[in-house]
């Protein structure tokens, strides 16, 4: 009966978007990179401005537990893209491209061939036979490749060297502004903001008009910062690449509070883009056509654990933010429920109104755009890392909304267990404890099951790493 019901609160979530609309509605879907869940003000976070993304989230609906099921940019960029696991579609890095039955669902194909006018501007992230032949217009563009602040300052507008954040704002106003009439449209844009410059000593590159931005501001401590949760991390963990950006990053007071500052700075820039180009909508005429969408491609650790970047199983590295303003859904709603970054794939098309491939993964979110009580039948998720890299172990996970548990693939580590009810920072792990050992056997199977399941699910068989491609 439950199953029943969320179909038929889907046909009249369908139907209700469609009532009064003679077009399609246009998407802009906005991806931000490294973009932890808490650094968004509607969040809770008392210092960082983002005043544009909350109004979003205080008129649209707020997803307070979304996450990305592979923490690192390949293959979470690849899973938004085919709506698909990393198990499945078998991408991330050193591997050579997303293999054709792939690309050949990506969502701004599909939205193509089913006559939206598409565009995507800045990173990628996944490499593609042909990749333009999927977008009306596209520019593609990451961080450069110098170690210092031309890392961001690379691209022009006219004869002005200007922050990629800034270049990537201002060709979405252009694409908007210069959309056909007769067609609705798909615009992505994909931030190299706030990832830090890795060859570089500063990291995080802001504009001027930021400089003033938390300036006289005391960041607080990083949670569970003290060594006894340093220390309890496995060895390959503690070696590792997330310790190493730890050093670059968070090693020092002084630099912590001028890495999360520049952080920060990073992504109140892109909040200021985003008014920008909803002016642009408005002056357009197409504001109350076009649904925004704001997603992270994953968490990150600001000196957690004493920890920087992602890649492991924590919750403050799979946590993602993630707002759906609908412009034609007159009820604002934030939802609990736990959702992935899989399901904005299907949620599009279920937007665009094109029949999703049957093998898509996710599950479409509008449902929950009108009804926050909606359910999702989902009581669990697999959250995996498969990359074979020894500097970052490769890790899977089973979160439920009461429990964690996780486990290291390719090294000799403890199981983890967290009771996130009672533990929400993940400090107790009592996957020793013989009290818990029926969740931890339930969870383990779990895991399994859905790991078999997924590798079952695959179109092509993957291409092999390639070893020496460096990272």
């Amino acid at each position: 009966m439950k199953y029943f019901f969320n179909v038929f609160v889907g046909l009249l979530v369908i139907n209700a978007m469609a009532i009064g609309q003679e077009k399609r509605p246009n998407i802009i879907f906005i991806l931000t990179d490294d973009q932890r869940w808490d650094a968004l003000g509607v969040a809770g976070n008392s210092i960082i401005q983002t005043p544009e993304m909350d109004a979003l989230a205080r008129t649209g609906t707020y997803f307070k537990n979304a996450f990305s099921t592979t923490p690192i940019c390949a293959a979470s960029r690849a899973s938004i893209l085919t709506g698909l696991y990393e198990r499945t579609h078998g991408y991330t890095f050193q591997k050579p491209r997303l293999k054709q039955p792939y690309a050949d669902i990506i969502y701004p194909k599909l939205l193509k061939e089913n006559g939206y006018h598409v565009g995507f501007f800045g990173k990628l992230g996944v490499v593609i036979d042909a990749d333009k032949q999927y977008f009306d217009q596209s520019d593609f563009y990451d961080r450069g490749g110098s170690p210092d602040r031309r890392g961001y300052f690379y691209k022009k507008i006219g004869k002005d060297t200007v922050h990629l954040t800034r270049y990537t704002g201002y060709q979405a106003q252009e694409f908007i502004k210069n959309a056909p009439a007769d067609k609705p449209f798909c615009l992505s844009l994909s931030f190299s903001a706030p990832h830090g410059h890795d060859n570089s000593t500063d990291q995080y590159f802001w504009q001027d008009k930021s400089a003033d931005l938390y300036k006289n501001i005391q960041i607080p401590e990083p949670l569970l910062g003290d060594d006894e949760y340093f220390n309890r991390l496995p060895k390959e963990v503690r070696e590792g690449f997330n310790r190493v950006r730890w050093k670059w990053r968070f090693d020092t007071p002084e630099k912590y509070q001028q890495m999360v500052k520049g952080y920060y700075r990073m992504i109140t820039e892109i909040d200021n883009e985003i008014g920008q180009i909803r002016k642009q909508l408005k002056q357009k005429g197409v504001d109350d056509n076009t649904i925004i969408i704001v997603m992270g491609d994953n968490g990150y650790f600001l000196g957690d654990r004493q920890l920087a970047d992602k890649w492991l199983m924590y919750d403050v590295s799979i946590r993602i933010p993630l707002i759906i303003y609908d412009p034609r859904v007159k009820k604002s709603s934030s939802v609990d429920q736990m959702v992935l970054n899989i399901d904005i794939t299907k949620t599009m098309m279920d937007m665009a109104g094109v029949t999703a491939p049957k093998n898509y993964q996710g599950k479409s979110l509008t449902p929950l755009l009108v009804n926050k009580k909606a359910h999702l039948n989902r009581n669990a998720i697999l959250i995996e890392h498969l990359w074979d890299n020894p500097d970052i172990p490769s890790s899977e996970a089973m979160r439920t909304e009461r429990w964690k548990y996780f486990r290291y693939r390719l090294i000799n580590a403890p199981e983890e267990l967290y009771d996130l009810k009672n533990d929400p920072l993940e400090k107790s792990n009592l996957a020793p404890d013989i009290k818990y050992a029926k969740i931890l056997a339930r969870l383990r199977k779990e895991c399994e099951a859905a790991a078999i399941k997924y590798q079952s699910e695959k179109l092509c068989p993957d291409d092999p790493f390639i070893k020496a491609k460096n990272f």
